[in-house]
């Protein structure tokens, strides 16, 4: 079945590239984004600890994969990357992350009010105002992101082999 450009119907539309000024605000977003985190004191570690399980709880093939390489290339480690989805279950993770992660995790589920509040009264145990702020942010613009990719169909291809 096509649309009545003769397309088919089931291809996605990289959104990105259909609406270049749009999506073009959102990078710009998340630069100022990336520089308030920086200004409140976040590591480039948490930050992208953040952006990985958001995307893992959104199911965002291409932003794991974006945020795979760029946690490893700010010195995360891969231990700490395979046990990120059970974060609660570690003691790899220090409160300041935990902190974060489960405000990064209400952020992207605001309906669950009660996880929510809990999540914002350890993130005042463990954060400054000016890092919460950041950390809520971060969630808010890589969960853009993924919609963008989810909703363009995004491929994760394998990297050409190096010599």
């Amino acid at each position: 079945m096509s649309d009545t450009a003769g397309v088919p119907a089931d291809r996605r539309i990289y959104v990105d590239k259909q609406s270049p000024k749009a999506y073009h605000a959102l990078v710009q977003t998340a630069d100022a984004v990336r520089a308030t985190a920086a200004e409140a004191g976040l590591d480039r570690v948490l930050v992208e600890l953040v952006n990985l399980r958001v995307s893992q709880l959104n199911g965002c093939a291409y932003c794991l994969d974006v945020h795979t390489r760029a946690a490893l290339r700010a010195g995360e480690t891969t231990r700490r990357l395979g046990v990120l989805p059970a974060w609660r279950d570690t003691e790899l993770f220090t409160d300041r992350e935990r902190a974060a992660l489960a405000l990064a995790e209400a952020t992207t589920a605001p309906s669950d009010s009660l996880a929510q509040e809990r999540a914002y009264a350890s993130a005042r145990r463990a954060l400054s105002d000016e890092e919460i702020s950041a950390v809520i942010w971060v969630a808010i613009t890589i969960n853009a992101f993924n919609r963008v990719s989810i909703l363009s169909g995004h491929p994760v291809r394998e990297s050409p082999a190096k010599p």
